[in-house]
């Protein structure tokens, strides 16, 4: 298919809501973007445009089922609902846009289906991971802080904050706190299929998310035989690229730059002014 600069995927029974940014598939290296739980194209902000600029490569992002101007998922949503999108859904969208090489840049739960993808299926394409505060197995702090937002949507302002991003926005926060809730997601543990994965990772993390603590990098490079490299951001919570944007964006173009352009796999990465493990 000919990728316009935003429309929709059409994946029956499913319909996406996607941009690309920059060359397309067939013209250069492709970042494949995934968002986070409540997350969208239009909640990356700017994000995708600066990695575009900086890197060179063409950009895509897209919402999946349920979320941004996306048709609706199917609910009650699965605890295997990441797996589902890893190993069902993002097959048929990287083979839609034509995806020949490239990098799958993932935040949150959006990096915990990128990484499941690369443990799970054999795609050679894919020539590293982008993680930024992905969930490899469940914390119990990462579940209150779901309750938390669970009750802000019900009684506080978070729904309406949330209906900017979602036209359907019941729907999206459906998606993710029930399965998150579910009381078997507790056991939910992804450290297996990382063991699997053969390509360079970069982990990004604020060492003061409220969804997970550093010991899922630690998980990451105790279950892991690529290289994996870590930047841990002082002072920043859960979505790195917004609360330290000009830092999260060298960090990670950096790290795909050695991959696309240097093909430099696994070099340790320069300076950025973050302590990288």
């Amino acid at each position: 298919m000919t990728l316009a600069d935003s429309g929709f995927l059409d994946l029956d029974p499913l319909r996406l809501e996607y941009r690309m940014i920059g060359p397309r598939p067939d013209a250069a290296p492709t970042i494949v973007m995934l968002h986070e739980g409540l997350g969208s194209v239009g909640l990356w902000g700017e994000f995708p445009d600066k990695i575009a600029a900086a890197t060179g490569a063409g950009v895509f992002v897209y919402s999946r089922a349920g979320y941004g101007k996306s048709s609706p998922g199917k609910l009650p949503r699965t605890t295997r609902f990441m797996h589902e999108e890893a190993c069902d859904v993002l097959p048929r969208v990287l083979d839609a846009i034509g995806f020949r090489r490239g990098v799958l840049l993932g935040h949150s739960d959006g990096g915990s289906i990128a990484a499941i993808y690369a443990g799970s299926v054999q795609d050679h394409r894919v020539r590293g991971l982008v993680l930024i505060a992905p969930h490899f197995f469940t914390e119990e702090m990462g579940l209150a802080e779901i309750v938390r937002a669970r009750e802000a949507f019900i009684e506080g302002n978070f729904r309406e904050k949330l209906s900017r991003w979602h036209a359907d926005v019941d729907c999206a926060f459906r998606s993710w706190s029930e399965p998150w809730l579910d009381p078997q997601f507790r056991a939910w543990d992804i450290t297996e299929p990382l063991g699997y994965i053969r390509v360079p990772i970069l982990i990004v993390q604020g060492d003061q998310d409220q969804y997970g603590t550093l010991k899922q990098l630690k998980a990451a490079q105790e279950a892991c035989y690529c290289p994996v490299e870590t930047a841990v951001l002082p002072g920043v919570r859960h979505v790195p690229q917004r609360e330290a944007p000009e830092l999260t964006l060298k960090i990670v173009t950096d790290f795909i730059d050695r991959l696309l352009r240097d093909h430099h796999e696994g070099e340790r990465p320069v300076d950025s002014g973050v302590a990288m493990q």
